[in-house]
């Protein structure tokens, strides 16, 4: 799910291999819902609208709108029928054309930065007694990212630049920062994943190519790329090893608030 137009454009093939997986933490997050206004649903990172038909079961009469920036994540969105309009906008840009009643961001606010403006702009869009609902991972410091960014360096220093996902802050931040405006609740969960290898690869691998590793892939040749996956493999091994059944059991950290004004 991306909210940043003008980059390498998303994979809605490779990032839907790992549709389950990624679809938990969304429905986690919409179940944590309490209250919303009396406006639109905002699907706001829709990506290939994954979550269009559980957004539809609790609009209860309201507009579900979809948002991202990633022409071809709305081409899969518009296809599921699960929206009342579609929207292409960076995050940073987006302005809704009515109040909403509830702003749904799952998995796309991590890539951009300035959330000290962006999560107070987002909350004042909000009609009375709307929520802004948010998952991120959290999950920079493990192997499974944090390897991609220090082997790049390693191996074609400056190549590549300074990534990742900008936009998450230290959890007490969005405390500090959103609990003035309304009911805030903030928590983390680690989601037990287990991710299935696939012939020549390591599972890791395959799940991270296709969100966080992108952009560091983007800026390789197929041979500079071929030998980043090999030695990010090599680590893989190590960090998150191959069960005999060809399975890894896959620890992955999530952020989740919700502010009702």
């Amino acid at each position: 799910m991306s909210g940043v137009s003008g980059k390498v454009d998303w994979n809605p093939g490779a990032y839907a291999r790992f549709r389950d997986q990624r679809l938990r933490p969304a429905l986690d997050l919409l179940n944590a819902v309490g209250q919303m206004g009396a406006g639109d649903i905002v699907d706001l990172g829709c990506g290939n609208g994954a979550m269009a038909d559980a957004l539809r079961a609790r609009a209860g009469g309201r507009e579900v709108i979809g948002v991202d920036g990633s022409p071809a994540m709305l081409e899969k969105a518009r296809a599921t029928n699960g929206y009342a309009s579609l929207q292409q906008a960076d995050f940073n840009d987006w302005h809704p054309r009515r109040v909403p009643g509830l702003i749904f961001s799952n998995a796309a606010l991590h890539w951009v930065g300035g959330h000290e403006a962006l999560m107070p702009r987002l909350a004042r869009m909000l009609g009375k007694g709307g929520t802004l609902a948010v998952q991120m991972p959290h999950q920079n410091k493990a192997p499974s990212h944090r390897v991609w960014l220090s082997l790049v360096e390693e191996l074609f220093p400056g190549r590549v630049e300074k990534m990742g996902t900008p936009g998450v802050m230290a959890p007490v931040k969005y405390e500090e920062l959103l609990a003035p405006l309304g009911q805030f609740r903030l928590w983390e969960t680690d989601y037990y994943q287990r991710l299935t290898a696939e012939a020549g690869s390591h599972p890791v691998r395959r799940y991270t190519e296709s969100t966080y590793a992108r952009p560091v892939l983007a800026a390789l040749d197929p041979d500079e790329k071929a030998d980043l996956i090999r030695r990010y493999e090599e680590v893989m091994q190590a960090a998150y090893p191959v069960r005999a059944d060809g399975t890894v059991l896959f620890p992955f950290r999530r952020l989740f608030f919700t502010l009702t004004v």
